[in-house]
């Protein structure tokens, strides 16, 4: 049964989405089977592995307010073992709707309970908010995934986003907690980036994931072209960094790798 793993920070350009779809491709290519829910309105999780936004027929938006089912929406990308569940900005409508609706927090949650059994992992790129469609994701995860920008301002927001996992754990979903914490756009060239490094450590220690994804065009590149890093320039620093990522994620997982793609 997958493991569901939301990839949340309320705080925007933190490297979420490009986190969610170079993360979930890298696993894939080590041959375990991976879903992506594109839980933010923007669906850049979408077109970032080629999805047209304006050509889905069923969405999220589908599945969580009209119920369909979430099997319904899934379409294969073009790498072996992975699938999404698109969204377009019809999603920014289902904040509104889902505020008066029965059962609103779990919609996603029992959603993805009907498709567990045929993933391995499954990440939700959640928006940078803390509103009802973050609140699905996380009563709907097993743990959290929390990228941090190495700015100046990187702790910003962070305990408003524990103090909201607390919440959640308290009322929602008890064995909610954090899987890791990924350090990216990190640039070593300045004493900052070291030094946000060094505080984020000391806050939240083991924790922190080991791979750091370092500022990259190609990373920035890749999206346009709807495609994962690994696919548009697989010698890239940031691709050769997501790999490194997906090792230490299936290691701290319990995994060893199926097959060496």
């Amino acid at each position: 049964m997958a493991k569901t793993i939301a990839i949340c920070n309320q705080k925007g350009g933190t490297g979420k989405t490009t986190t969610t779809i170079n993360l979930a491709s890298a696993l894939a290519v080590l041959g375990n089977r991976i879903l992506i829910v594109d839980m933010d309105p923007q669906g850049n999780a979408s077109s970032g592995v080629g999805v047209n936004k304006n050509e889905i027929k069923e969405s999220l938006y589908d599945v969580l307010i009209h119920k369909i089912s979430i099997g319904q929406a899934l379409i294969k990308t073009a790498v072996n073992n992975l699938d999404i569940v698109p969204c377009n900005i019809n999603l920014t409508g289902a904040e509104i709707e889902l505020v008066g609706a029965l059962s609103r927090e779990t919609r996603l949650k029992k959603a993805i309970e009907t498709i567990k059994n045929n993933y391995d992992f499954i990440f939700i790129d959640s928006p940078p908010s803390l509103g009802l469609l973050t609140l699905n994701s996380l009563v709907a995860a097993d743990s959290i995934l929390v990228p941090i920008q190495c700015e100046f301002y990187a702790l910003e927001g962070v305990s408003q986003l524990l103090n909201t996992i607390s919440l959640v754990k308290e009322g929602l979903n008890p064995d909610l907690h954090i899987e890791g914490v990924l350090m990216t756009m990190a640039d070593f060239r300045t004493n900052l980036t070291n030094e946000v490094i060094n505080e984020i450590k000391n806050y939240f220690k083991e924790k922190v994931y080991k791979s750091i994804i370092p500022r990259n065009i190609r990373l920035s590149e890749a999206p346009s072209f709807g495609k994962p890093i690994d696919l548009y320039d697989g010698n890239s620093v940031g691709s050769i960094k997501y790999k490194e990522l997906a090792q230490e994620f299936m290691q701290a997982n319990n995994k060893t790798e199926i097959q060496n793609g």
